[in-house]
């Protein structure tokens, strides 16, 4: 099957090439990830939903794929045309967020109880998800700051600790609420306490309701169901390495995420198909003459 041209801006260049496990990596470059969001119930449910998110692990960290396409567009390329007009963007990602599920999942925390200590390999399992143990290479080092660790002979183990996990949750807050205003003059108008609610938006798109959210909020003195944090009610993954046209087009409006579909390409999908071997053409053939035959 021949290879399709992609545009990715990410903070080093990537190459992509298959390996067995479904995945798509390139050893010296970078790989790409397909792994549940953690935001979705996906990772506990999996009869019921699937929710993929692709990520990029590079450079010893990890980025997650954000996919944004209009309806019409393609991308000059050389002196090529890339008929697919998708921008994927790669942007780092605390593996915390991605891992933080898994974790707190495999302690088997009952009541009161903290739950037991587990080995990294163990808790990096997952069935159809083979791409959560390249991840092993930055959960140790990563998941320290919210895990509790013992080491028996040149054995890990982590148990998560719920203390650890609000104190990195409040940090992170405290970064945001430090860093919006610089991002945008117009929060130079805004009070703390909405900067405050603006900042545990935001980590709530990658933070469980329950307890991770519920529990920052009770940290913070913010009231979750009120409007001091208005809370996404869905989140929407939209990466893929499908070359199909009728993919969903994500638009992002301030924080909201839509999802439509582009219902003309569905059309028109089925009849390029049997005319192309390839999305990507000369720039020099579309613009050359056809002769005509004469007799």
């Amino acid at each position: 099957m021949m290879a399709e041209t992609r545009l990715l801006v990410a903070l080093s260049a990537t190459a992509t090439t298959g390996d067995g496990d479904g995945d798509v990596v390139d050893d010296d470059m970078g790989r790409f990830l397909s792994l549940h969001h953690p935001k979705s119930a996906a990772y506990f449910i999996l009869l019921y939903f699937r929710d993929t998110t692709c990520y990029l692990l590079i450079n010893g960290g990890l980025q997650e794929l954000n996919w944004f396409k209009q309806s019409y567009g393609s991308w000059f390329l050389g002196d090529h045309i890339c008929e697919d007009g998708g921008l994927y963007i790669a942007t780092p990602v605390d593996p915390v967020f991605i891992l933080l599920p898994m974790f707190d999942q495999a302690r088997m925390k009952k009541g009161d109880d903290p739950g037991k200590f587990r080995q990294l390999d163990e808790i990096l399992y997952v069935h159809d998800y083979p791409g959560y143990h390249h991840l092993s290479s930055i959960a140790d080092k990563s998941m320290e700051v919210v895990c509790d660790c013992k080491e028996i002979g040149s054995t890990k183990f982590f148990r998560l600790n719920d203390s650890k996990v609000v104190a990195w949750m409040y940090y992170k807050v405290q970064q945001l609420k430090q860093t919006l205003p610089k991002l945008d003059k117009n929060y130079a108008a805004r009070t703390q306490k909405d900067i405050l609610g603006d900042a545990v938006m935001i980590l709530g798109e990658y933070l469980k309701d329950e307890p991770w959210l519920k529990l920052l909020c009770n940290n913070l003195g913010l009231n979750m169901d009120a409007d001091e944090v208005l809370l996404p009610t869905t989140t929407t993954t939209t990466t893929t390495h499908s070359s199909s046209n009728n993919n969903p087009i994500q638009q992002q409006t301030g924080n909201e995420k839509r999802v439509t579909r582009n219902t003309r390409a569905n059309v028109k999908t089925k009849a390029k198909a049997k005319a192309e071997e390839t999305n990507s053409h000369s720039i020099k053939d579309m613009f050359s003459r056809k002769r005509a035959s004469r007799n």
